[in-house]
């Protein structure tokens, strides 16, 4: 696929994508939504990719869903009028999939269900949708420049993306609500002491630090490392470690026979690892469990 709004490319088992829309701050436009979901899914199946990163071009990582445009800014069809019971029973049907499902959570769904780790380098100011794509993202990262806004009470609508899911897992439920409440702009240095970040880096240091992440995971099994990703968001949901366990057992009793013996090997020989499994032929026939 070719992108237009992001740039993409593949380098020692690492994916960059790129938000590339810098004289627009690298505003979200349903385009950009569109070509995100193909990167992570034709991601899932691509082999050479172990790991994902994530910024921005120019000063911005994202400002936003681009208000600019004509019509409803959210891409939605005022017509439709749903309901619950429509969400429900037809949010794969073509006129609720275009018309009203949201399109920056559509996005976060396609982040969630890749099967690769995916790092968000955050180069700037993230607000709105620049903001809640991260919260899909496993491992977030930022310059100490950086600032971030869920700021959709501010302009009278609420927070998008699957948000008001995530959001509340990586920091604690008051300060999520702290922070949708007020719509402020969060300095690095809070957004790491409340754990939203990982780590803060100077500008020159941040795509270095996500790249020494990424070639970390990278040289991990990929089927371990796509079953562990899904494990740990979908199991700590589950109600009880009864259910967990479940999956726990599954997961290890196949992964003992398979990438789990060139692990067990490779320390017992004091030599890196030779992983061969493959994420897209060779996961567990219980997998997609959920």
């Amino acid at each position: 696929m070719t992108f237009t709004t992001l740039l993409h490319e593949i380098n020692n088992n690492i994916l960059t994508i790129t938000l590339n829309r810098p004289e627009q701050l690298n505003a979200f436009t349903v385009e950009m939504a569109n070509e995100l979901i193909a990167a992570f899914e034709q991601a899932n199946d691509n082999d050479e990719i172990r790991a994902i990163v994530v910024t921005g071009s120019g000063k911005a990582f994202c400002a936003g869903m681009d208000l600019s445009i004509n019509g409803n800014v959210f891409g939605l069809d005022e017509s439709l009028q749903p309901t619950l019971q429509d969400m429900k029973t037809r949010l794969r049907e073509k006129e609720i999939e275009e018309g009203v499902r949201d399109t920056g959570g559509q996005v976060a769904l396609a982040i969630f269900n890749c099967k690769k780790p995916v790092i968000a380098a955050i180069n700037g100011a993230a607000v709105g949708i620049g903001a809640t794509m991260t919260c899909a993202m496993d491992i977030r990262l930022a310059s100490e420049n950086a600032k971030v806004g869920f700021v959709f009470n501010k302009i009278g609508i609420t927070p998008e993306a699957c948000s008001s899911w995530f959001l509340p897992r990586i920091v604690n439920m008051g300060t999520a609500l702290e922070w949708v409440y007020s719509g402020d702009l969060i300095k690095a240095g809070e957004l790491e002491r409340k754990g939203f970040l990982n780590s803060v880096e100077t500008p020159e240091s941040l795509l270095d630090k996500a790249y020494e992440i990424a070639a970390r995971i990278a040289q991990h099994s990929p089927v371990a490392i796509a079953l562990t990703r899904q494990m740990m968001y979908r199991n700590a949901a589950l109600p009880s470690p009864l259910e967990a366990h479940e999956i726990d057992s599954l997961a290890i009793y196949y992964a003992s026979q398979n990438s789990g013996k060139e692990g067990v090997q490779a320390f017992l020989e004091k030599r890196p690892a030779n992983y061969t499994d493959k994420a897209s032929s060779d996961m567990p026939p219980f997998y997609p469990w959920w």
